[in-house]
Protein backbone atom coordinates (compact mmCIF):
# COMPACT_ATOMS: atom_id res chain seq x y z
CA UNK A 1 0.00 0.00 0.00
CA UNK A 2 1.74 3.36 -0.97
CA UNK A 3 2.48 6.02 1.80
CA UNK A 4 0.04 8.85 2.07
CA UNK A 5 1.40 12.44 0.87
CA UNK A 6 0.28 14.72 2.75
CA UNK A 7 0.52 17.15 0.27
CA UNK A 8 -1.69 15.51 -1.94
CA UNK A 9 -4.14 15.16 0.20
CA UNK A 10 -4.20 19.01 0.52
CA UNK A 11 -3.45 19.31 -2.81
CA UNK A 12 -0.75 21.70 -2.39
CA UNK A 13 3.05 21.91 -3.59
CA UNK A 14 6.06 20.44 -1.53
CA UNK A 15 7.18 24.01 -1.60
CA UNK A 16 3.74 25.20 -0.67
CA UNK A 17 3.91 28.57 2.13
CA UNK A 18 2.27 28.49 5.42
CA UNK A 19 -0.77 30.57 4.20
CA UNK A 20 -1.02 28.38 1.12
CA UNK A 21 -1.46 25.15 3.57
CA UNK A 22 -3.44 27.49 5.58
CA UNK A 23 -5.86 28.45 2.74
CA UNK A 24 -6.32 24.83 1.37
CA UNK A 25 -7.39 23.39 4.81
CA UNK A 26 -9.79 25.89 4.98
CA UNK A 27 -11.23 24.96 1.66
CA UNK A 28 -11.19 21.34 2.10
CA UNK A 29 -12.09 21.09 6.15
CA UNK A 30 -15.35 23.29 4.67
CA UNK A 31 -16.19 20.87 1.80
CA UNK A 32 -15.79 17.80 3.99
CA UNK A 33 -16.80 19.03 7.13
CA UNK A 34 -19.07 15.77 8.74
CA UNK A 35 -21.87 18.67 9.68
CA UNK A 36 -21.81 19.63 6.22
CA UNK A 37 -22.50 16.00 5.48
CA UNK A 38 -24.53 14.33 8.01
CA UNK A 39 -24.31 10.42 7.49
CA UNK A 40 -21.75 10.11 4.97
CA UNK A 41 -18.88 8.36 6.36
CA UNK A 42 -16.21 9.07 3.47
CA UNK A 43 -16.51 12.57 4.01
CA UNK A 44 -15.67 12.28 7.92
CA UNK A 45 -12.97 10.25 7.06
CA UNK A 46 -11.70 12.43 4.24
CA UNK A 47 -12.05 14.75 7.01
CA UNK A 48 -10.23 13.34 9.23
CA UNK A 49 -7.15 13.14 6.85
CA UNK A 50 -7.38 16.14 6.49
CA UNK A 51 -7.16 17.43 9.61
CA UNK A 52 -4.11 14.77 10.04
CA UNK A 53 -2.04 16.13 7.03
CA UNK A 54 -2.68 19.52 7.90
CA UNK A 55 -1.02 18.91 11.76
CA UNK A 56 1.88 17.68 10.22
CA UNK A 57 2.53 20.72 7.35
CA UNK A 58 1.13 23.17 9.28
CA UNK A 59 3.96 22.68 12.00
CA UNK A 60 7.43 24.17 10.62
CA UNK A 61 9.50 21.14 12.92
CA UNK A 62 6.68 18.94 11.70
CA UNK A 63 7.23 19.62 8.33
CA UNK A 64 10.57 19.59 8.22
CA UNK A 65 10.67 15.66 9.87
CA UNK A 66 8.01 14.87 7.50
CA UNK A 67 9.37 16.01 4.51
CA UNK A 68 12.75 13.68 5.47
CA UNK A 69 11.07 10.90 6.54
CA UNK A 70 7.53 10.98 4.77
CA UNK A 71 4.59 9.21 7.36
CA UNK A 72 7.07 7.72 9.65
CA UNK A 73 7.90 11.39 10.56
CA UNK A 74 7.10 10.49 14.35
CA UNK A 75 10.24 8.33 14.12
CA UNK A 76 12.42 11.25 12.96
CA UNK A 77 14.80 10.69 16.54
CA UNK A 78 14.75 7.14 16.11
CA UNK A 79 16.22 7.28 13.08
CA UNK A 80 18.74 10.08 13.72
CA UNK A 81 20.06 8.03 16.77
CA UNK A 82 20.41 5.04 15.14
CA UNK A 83 22.72 7.12 12.18
CA UNK A 84 24.76 8.33 14.80
CA UNK A 85 25.06 5.50 16.17
CA UNK A 86 25.73 3.58 12.70
CA UNK A 87 23.11 1.05 13.08
CA UNK A 88 21.70 2.87 9.77
CA UNK A 89 23.75 4.71 6.83
CA UNK A 90 23.36 7.19 3.73
CA UNK A 91 25.76 7.13 1.14
CA UNK A 92 25.49 9.85 -1.38
CA UNK A 93 28.09 8.09 -3.52
CA UNK A 94 28.61 8.62 -7.59
CA UNK A 95 26.68 4.60 -7.83
CA UNK A 96 23.81 6.41 -6.48
CA UNK A 97 22.27 6.74 -3.13
CA UNK A 98 22.50 3.71 -0.89
CA UNK A 99 20.90 3.23 2.54
CA UNK A 100 21.78 0.39 4.80
CA UNK A 101 20.44 -0.59 8.17
CA UNK A 102 21.34 -3.65 10.72
CA UNK A 103 18.61 -5.50 12.34
CA UNK A 104 16.50 -2.88 13.99
CA UNK A 105 13.46 -4.60 15.32
CA UNK A 106 10.23 -3.72 13.65
CA UNK A 107 11.98 -0.40 12.80
CA UNK A 108 13.64 -2.56 10.00
CA UNK A 109 10.72 -2.89 8.20
CA UNK A 110 9.94 1.16 8.78
CA UNK A 111 13.36 1.66 7.32
CA UNK A 112 12.15 -0.74 4.32
CA UNK A 113 8.88 1.10 3.91
CA UNK A 114 10.77 4.38 4.16
CA UNK A 115 13.13 3.81 1.41
CA UNK A 116 11.69 1.36 -0.75
CA UNK A 117 13.19 2.67 -3.52
CA UNK A 118 16.75 2.68 -2.58
CA UNK A 119 20.16 -0.09 -2.56
CA UNK A 120 19.67 -1.44 1.19
CA UNK A 121 22.95 -2.81 0.37
CA UNK A 122 24.24 -6.19 1.61
CA UNK A 123 26.54 -5.69 4.79
CA UNK A 124 24.47 -4.88 8.31
CA UNK A 125 25.06 -4.59 11.53
CA UNK A 126 22.93 -6.22 14.68
CA UNK A 127 22.30 -3.58 17.73
CA UNK A 128 20.76 -4.37 20.18
CA UNK A 129 16.88 -5.70 20.08
CA UNK A 130 14.57 -2.99 20.72
CA UNK A 131 17.60 -0.54 20.70
CA UNK A 132 15.35 2.14 19.07
CA UNK A 133 12.54 1.47 21.70
CA UNK A 134 14.48 2.85 24.54
CA UNK A 135 13.71 5.94 26.81
CA UNK A 136 15.89 7.93 29.04
CA UNK A 137 14.33 9.50 32.19
CA UNK A 138 15.95 12.28 33.89
CA UNK A 139 15.44 12.17 38.00
CA UNK A 140 17.22 14.21 40.15
CA UNK A 141 18.33 12.42 43.69
CA UNK A 142 19.32 13.75 46.94
CA UNK A 143 23.30 12.58 48.10
CA UNK A 144 21.24 11.25 51.35
CA UNK A 145 19.22 9.15 48.87
CA UNK A 146 22.11 8.22 46.45
CA UNK A 147 23.72 7.12 49.59
CA UNK A 148 20.73 4.89 51.32
CA UNK A 149 19.01 4.02 47.82
CA UNK A 150 15.48 5.32 47.48
CA UNK A 151 12.41 4.80 45.27
CA UNK A 152 10.68 7.13 43.44
CA UNK A 153 6.77 7.11 41.12
CA UNK A 154 7.91 8.60 37.92
CA UNK A 155 5.06 9.47 35.33
CA UNK A 156 5.78 9.32 31.64
CA UNK A 157 4.85 8.69 28.33
CA UNK A 158 5.57 5.59 26.99
CA UNK A 159 4.45 4.02 23.34
CA UNK A 160 2.15 1.43 22.59
CA UNK A 161 0.59 -0.64 19.86
CA UNK A 162 -2.50 0.62 18.54
CA UNK A 163 -5.01 -1.78 19.21
CA UNK A 164 -7.37 -0.24 16.82
CA UNK A 165 -5.58 -1.24 13.54
CA UNK A 166 -3.35 -4.03 15.98
CA UNK A 167 0.30 -1.54 14.92
CA UNK A 168 -0.46 -1.48 11.00
CA UNK A 169 -1.78 1.85 10.83
CA UNK A 170 -4.79 0.74 8.19
CA UNK A 171 -7.83 -0.67 9.10
CA UNK A 172 -8.83 -2.71 5.71
CA UNK A 173 -7.91 -0.44 3.07
CA UNK A 174 -8.08 3.21 5.36
CA UNK A 175 -5.53 4.75 7.45
CA UNK A 176 -6.10 4.13 11.10
CA UNK A 177 -8.08 7.04 12.61
CA UNK A 178 -7.13 6.26 15.94
CA UNK A 179 -3.43 6.86 15.60
CA UNK A 180 -3.74 8.96 12.50
CA UNK A 181 -1.70 5.43 10.69
CA UNK A 182 1.20 5.55 12.82
CA UNK A 183 0.71 2.19 14.14
CA UNK A 184 0.93 3.09 17.95
CA UNK A 185 -0.24 5.47 20.81
CA UNK A 186 1.41 7.31 23.87
CA UNK A 187 -0.42 6.78 26.75
CA UNK A 188 0.74 7.96 30.53
CA UNK A 189 2.22 5.42 32.77
CA UNK A 190 2.63 5.31 36.25
CA UNK A 191 6.10 3.27 37.48
CA UNK A 192 7.74 2.65 41.24
CA UNK A 193 11.47 2.83 40.42
CA UNK A 194 13.99 1.76 42.42
CA UNK A 195 17.11 4.12 42.80
CA UNK A 196 19.85 1.90 44.05
CA UNK A 197 22.73 2.63 46.70
CA UNK A 198 26.03 4.21 45.49
CA UNK A 199 25.06 6.04 42.21
CA UNK A 200 26.70 8.70 41.10
CA UNK A 201 25.70 12.09 39.12
CA UNK A 202 25.43 11.16 35.35
CA UNK A 203 24.58 7.08 36.38
CA UNK A 204 21.97 5.49 33.73
CA UNK A 205 19.81 3.02 35.82
CA UNK A 206 18.77 -0.01 33.79
CA UNK A 207 14.62 -1.07 33.99
CA UNK A 208 14.31 -3.82 31.44
CA UNK A 209 11.12 -4.11 29.26
CA UNK A 210 9.68 -0.37 30.49
CA UNK A 211 10.25 1.33 26.95
CA UNK A 212 8.24 1.88 24.19
CA UNK A 213 7.00 -1.18 21.98
CA UNK A 214 7.28 -2.14 18.51
CA UNK A 215 4.62 -1.48 16.09
CA UNK A 216 3.71 -5.34 16.41
CA UNK A 217 3.93 -5.46 20.23
CA UNK A 218 6.67 -8.32 20.16
CA UNK A 219 9.67 -6.24 21.30
CA UNK A 220 9.78 -3.65 24.29
CA UNK A 221 12.66 -0.94 24.71
CA UNK A 222 13.81 -0.08 28.05
CA UNK A 223 13.62 2.71 30.29
CA UNK A 224 16.82 4.17 31.41
CA UNK A 225 16.86 6.58 34.28
CA UNK A 226 19.81 9.39 34.15
CA UNK A 227 20.58 10.29 37.45
CA UNK A 228 21.72 13.72 38.49
CA UNK A 229 22.42 14.05 42.13
CA UNK A 230 21.73 17.33 43.71
CA UNK A 231 24.32 19.04 45.84
CA UNK A 232 24.84 18.80 49.55
CA UNK A 233 25.25 21.56 51.85
CA UNK A 234 27.79 19.53 54.62
CA UNK A 235 29.30 16.63 51.85
CA UNK A 236 31.38 17.34 49.09
CA UNK A 237 32.05 13.68 46.73
CA UNK A 238 34.26 12.43 45.01
CA UNK A 239 33.53 8.70 43.76
CA UNK A 240 33.12 6.92 47.23
CA UNK A 241 34.59 9.47 49.25
CA UNK A 242 33.36 12.24 51.16
CA UNK A 243 35.01 15.49 52.16
CA UNK A 244 33.29 17.93 55.11
CA UNK A 245 34.36 20.22 57.68
CA UNK A 246 34.41 19.03 61.35
CA UNK A 247 33.90 22.12 63.51
CA UNK A 248 36.57 21.72 66.87
CA UNK A 249 35.83 24.36 69.92
CA UNK A 250 38.94 26.21 70.58
CA UNK A 251 39.65 24.63 74.10
CA UNK A 252 39.02 20.91 72.60
CA UNK A 253 41.60 21.56 69.98
CA UNK A 254 44.13 22.89 72.04
CA UNK A 255 43.31 20.05 75.31
CA UNK A 256 42.34 17.02 73.03
CA UNK A 257 38.59 16.04 73.18
CA UNK A 258 35.87 14.70 71.34
CA UNK A 259 33.99 17.12 68.52
CA UNK A 260 30.62 16.24 66.96
CA UNK A 261 30.43 14.93 63.08
CA UNK A 262 27.15 14.50 61.55
CA UNK A 263 27.32 11.63 59.12
CA UNK A 264 24.33 9.69 56.86
CA UNK A 265 23.69 7.09 59.59
CA UNK A 266 23.65 9.60 62.60
CA UNK A 267 26.10 11.70 64.74
CA UNK A 268 29.67 10.17 65.53
CA UNK A 269 32.30 11.68 68.15
CA UNK A 270 35.26 12.28 66.45
CA UNK A 271 38.35 12.22 68.62
CA UNK A 272 40.37 15.04 69.13
CA UNK A 273 43.95 14.82 69.72
CA UNK A 274 45.55 17.63 71.82
CA UNK A 275 47.12 20.71 69.77
CA UNK A 276 44.96 19.70 67.12
CA UNK A 277 45.46 22.98 64.19
CA UNK A 278 42.97 24.52 62.17
CA UNK A 279 42.88 22.94 58.93
CA UNK A 280 44.10 19.50 60.16
CA UNK A 281 42.42 16.24 58.12
CA UNK A 282 41.08 13.28 59.45
CA UNK A 283 40.25 10.06 57.89
CA UNK A 284 37.78 7.99 58.56
CA UNK A 285 37.76 4.66 57.15
CA UNK A 286 34.72 3.42 55.86
CA UNK A 287 32.59 6.46 56.05
CA UNK A 288 31.89 7.39 52.97
CA UNK A 289 29.33 6.76 49.73
CA UNK A 290 28.78 2.67 49.01
CA UNK A 291 30.36 1.58 45.67
CA UNK A 292 27.41 0.94 42.80
CA UNK A 293 26.41 -2.71 43.19
CA UNK A 294 29.39 -3.33 46.11
CA UNK A 295 29.26 -3.64 49.46
CA UNK A 296 32.18 -1.49 50.11
CA UNK A 297 32.20 1.83 51.31
CA UNK A 298 34.48 5.09 50.32
CA UNK A 299 35.91 6.68 53.14
CA UNK A 300 35.23 10.22 54.72
CA UNK A 301 37.51 13.12 54.76
CA UNK A 302 36.95 15.57 57.80
CA UNK A 303 38.82 19.08 57.98
CA UNK A 304 38.82 20.53 61.44
CA UNK A 305 38.02 24.05 61.52
CA UNK A 306 38.76 25.50 65.38
CA UNK A 307 36.26 27.62 66.40
CA UNK A 308 37.01 30.59 68.35
CA UNK A 309 35.03 31.66 71.53
CA UNK A 310 33.12 34.79 71.50
CA UNK A 311 31.52 36.78 74.15
CA UNK A 312 34.17 36.39 76.43
CA UNK A 313 33.60 37.16 80.08
CA UNK A 314 35.68 39.23 82.32
CA UNK A 315 37.22 35.98 84.29
CA UNK A 316 38.11 34.71 80.05
CA UNK A 317 39.82 37.38 79.51
CA UNK A 318 41.95 37.38 82.49
CA UNK A 319 42.92 34.18 81.67
CA UNK A 320 43.81 34.69 78.16
CA UNK A 321 45.39 37.61 79.09
CA UNK A 322 47.58 35.11 81.49
CA UNK A 323 48.15 32.92 78.56
CA UNK A 324 49.02 35.49 76.67
CA UNK A 325 51.76 36.79 79.30
CA UNK A 326 53.33 33.20 79.06
CA UNK A 327 53.73 32.56 75.29
CA UNK A 328 55.05 36.03 74.57
CA UNK A 329 54.55 36.29 70.44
Amino acid sequence: MAARDYYQILGIKRDATEKEIKQAYRRLARKHHPDLNPGDKSAEAKFKEINGAYEVLSDPEKRKKYDRFGEQWQYAEQFDKAAERGDVRWDFGKGGTTFQYGDIGDFGDVFSDLFSGFDTGARTRRPPQGALLDIDYSIEVTLEEAYHGSKRIIQLQTQEPCVACGGTGRVGNRVCTICNGAGVKMSPKRLEVKIPAGVEDGSRIRIAGEGRSSRAGNTKGNLYLVVKVLPHPLFKRQREDLYTEVSVPLLTAMLGGEARLPTFNGNLSLTIPPETQNGKTFRLKGKGMPQLGNTKYGDMFATAKVVLPANLTEEEKRLFEKLRSLRPT
